[in-house]
């Protein structure tokens, strides 16, 4: 059985729970996605179906051919599975495989900040802002470590590029299902800017 869909963010918004408690929610555009590709232990050494969604403007001939007329997909991702019995190219998988209550995982890529420095970075102090350290406020000080080894060793947390990473967010409870438009609101944010493409899985943990 699949457990899970891709899925577009549409933004943040709030609902009022039945105490009148206002909720924040991240409204979900997910699927309708179409299994493209089912990937067996026995061929590829892991079991996953490829799921196609959103439509493509333009497709390279490579895609068209992988596609082989199922549409014109523009997002191709995979969902591991612990069995592919049952599962075969063609088949729909809907935002009805979700249930309110139920707990999801959700994968996406983080907002990009840019280059940032290390206060921002790694939530540094800083510098001391006297005894003559008129520049040093937001720098990250010393990072040698001497004659030996005389070099900087790996991962030292230095300024760099900040964000457009993969990030997950595990166990978000989902608060409706509208299967009707293909949408559904999770509890509190998920990663990614608008119109981000995210990966929700049933969670297992």
């Amino acid at each position: 059985m699949i457990n899970g869909i891709i899925g577009r963010k549409l933004g943040m918004t709030q609902i009022f729970a039945e105490n009148g408690k206002a909720e924040a929610v991240t409204a979900i555009a997910a699927g309708p996605c179409t299994v493209i590709q089912v990937k067996k232990d026995s061929k590829e050494g892991y079991n996953a179906a490829q799921l196609g969604f959103g439509e493509a403007k333009k497709l390279k001939s490579t895609r068209k051919g992988h596609l082989k007329e199922m549409g014109n997909y523009r997002h191709l991702k995979e969902i591991r599975l612990a069995d592919t019995e049952g599962i075969k190219a063609g088949d729909s998988v809907a935002v009805s495989l979700f249930e309110t209550g139920d707990k999801v995982d959700i994968t996406g890529i983080s907002k990009g900040k840019g280059f940032a420095g290390v206060v921002k970075r790694y939530n540094f102090a800083g510098g001391p802002k006297t005894h003559g350290q008129s520049d040093r406020h937001r720098a990250g000080g010393s990072v040698g470590a001497g004659t030996s080894p005389g070099r900087v060793w790996k991962g030292t947390r230095m300024p760099g590029h900040m964000g457009s990473e993969q990030v997950t967010a595990r166990k978000l409870e989902v608060i409706q299902v509208d299967s009707e438009r293909n949408i559904m609101l999770v509890r509190g944010a998920v990663p990614g800017a608008k119109n981000g493409i995210l990966i929700i899985k049933k969670s297992g943990k």
